[in-house]
């Protein structure tokens, strides 16, 4: 009698407390869809202050505006991490045009970031198609020396997770220019990583790694449609010369910083939770997309908690990383201070997937406390948010480590991202007002139940 009078009372009190919790998620979604601040300061910083590439004065003037934004929500603390981050600059407009008989086709192209530039006047060169660098590597040098390789993989239009499209051809762009200068090549050209078929190079970083730099190619990104152009170019006229000339250089390094704001934790206040963006953008854009959107909604998930006056048991810290597009130095700076400071993280929130609808989250996790999430679905299902699995969760929080730590990536409808990521069009116009505040309901909401319940 008295083991089914004590069931009875569990049940009861996981009643009371699903309902208690229920409430507070519609609370969150209300205030962030009437009273959200989160679009303002994205249309500030998209229109007002523009593209934002580490080192730049978009960048500088990025962290001044949202530590007064900040600042003005009256947190506990606000304050600027210092971190040293590469200065790349694109230089002039780039060249690129491909000559074949008497026709001449004209190339939409961008350098890739942190790509070294061609000869002052440019450079002329025989060019080989290839799909991928397994390919690349099948010719050898005799083939490849003293030409330009064109990486022409597309993106992979089956994957209904366009995430995993990406995956699926980002290492051309990452290291075609590294693998091809081993082999001779004086350049490459990379399909965009886009799956409309469009006039909009997309850039994005290229990697040399330990190459010297003397022996460095310069890299650029070719739109989708000039891809397939130059592709039927090649079949019908495969000793087609290319003419590319482009002007960016690398400065060095110089100080940024990473923007900090908190509210501290009554019970837990040496327990961190964490919920970031990133703060740099390339510069094509203004970065709205790609991290605007995930900068202001980590801001909105302390705003929120300020409007509704709720005191978290523990610290709840936002962080607008600096330099993940092209070194990811204001996470790897975060966490060797966090370590220097002997700080201990137990959840930590990234969203970096563009400001479109919220359809849930990826866990970087374990199974005791995937079990405890899974029990938290149900809450997340009014708001359409189905999503619930293992799987990345950030680059800027990839490096942050405590004794345990779950860290989850915030998963928005990804169909549109890539048409906007890295290019030209990522801009305030292409961010829906009521998907971006969905987005910071759906983290507070995250936020909320880990500060209650902890981890395991």
């Amino acid at each position: 009698m008295k083991y089914g009078l004590s069931l009875t009372l569990l049940l009861a009190f996981q009643s009371l407390f699903a309902q208690s919790d229920a409430q507070m998620l519609d609370r969150i979604h209300r205030s962030a869809l009437t009273q959200g601040q989160c679009y303002p300061w994205l249309e500030h910083l998209s229109n007002s202050i523009g593209a934002r590439l580490s080192g730049s004065d978009g960048a500088a003037k990025g962290v001044a505006y949202t530590k007064a934004q900040l600042e003005q929500l009256g947190l506990d603390r606000v304050y600027l991490q210092e971190v040293m981050v590469p200065k790349w600059e694109r230089g002039e407009k780039e060249v690129a045009y491909v000559q074949f008989g008497k026709e001449r086709l004209d190339l939409s192209i961008c350098a890739l970031g942190m790509s070294v530039a061609t000869p002052k006047n440019g450079l002329e060169a025989e060019i080989i198609e290839v799909k991928s660098l397994d390919e690349l590597k099948a010719l050898g040098a005799e083939n490849v020396r003293g030409k330009l390789v064109f990486f022409n993989r597309p993106m992979d239009p089956e994957h209904v997770e366009t995430f995993r499209a990406y995956g699926g051809c980002v290492d051309q762009r990452s290291s075609g220019a590294r693998e091809a200068g081993k082999l001779g090549a004086v350049g490459v050209l990379v399909r965009s990583m886009n799956l409309r078929i469009d006039d909009l190079p997309h850039t994005g970083m290229t990697n040399y790694g330990d190459t010297p730099e003397s022996q460095r190619i310069p890299a650029a990104a070719v739109s989708t449609l000039d891809a397939n152009a130059l592709s039927e170019v090649l079949k019908s006229h495969p000793n087609a010369k290319i003419y590319f000339r482009q002007t960016c250089r690398y400065l060095g390094e110089v100080l940024s910083y990473n923007v900090v704001g908190e509210i501290k934790g009554t019970t837990f206040p040496d327990k961190i939770i964490l919920v970031g963006g990133h703060l740099d953008s390339w510069d094509l854009g203004d970065g709205s997309h790609d991290d605007g959107a995930g900068c202001v909604q980590s801001m909105e998930v302390l705003a929120l908690f300020k409007r509704l006056g709720y005191r978290p048991k523990h610290t709840i810290r936002a962080v607008l990383f600096m330099n993940e597009e092209n070194g990811v130095k204001g996470g790897l700076q975060y966490e060797a201070e966090s370590k220097r400071l002997g700080e201990q993280h137990i959840f930590a929130l990234e969203s970096d997937a563009g400001g479109f609808a919220p359809r849930g989250f990826s866990f970087e996790i374990d199974a005791a406390n995937m079990e405890q999430v899974q029990q938290w679905k149900p809450l997340f299902e009014p708001y359409l948010l189905h999503l619930f699995r293992q799987g990345h969760s950030g680059v800027d929080i990839g490096p942050l480590q405590s004794p345990k730590i779950v860290k989850a990536g915030l998963q928005p409808d990804s169909q549109r991202y890539f048409d906007h990521h890295h290019a030209a069009n990522d801009t305030f116009d292409a961010v829906n007002k009521r998907e971006l505040e969905l987005g910071a309901a759906a983290m507070a909401s995250l936020v909320y139940l880990f500060d209650q319940y902890g981890i395991r």
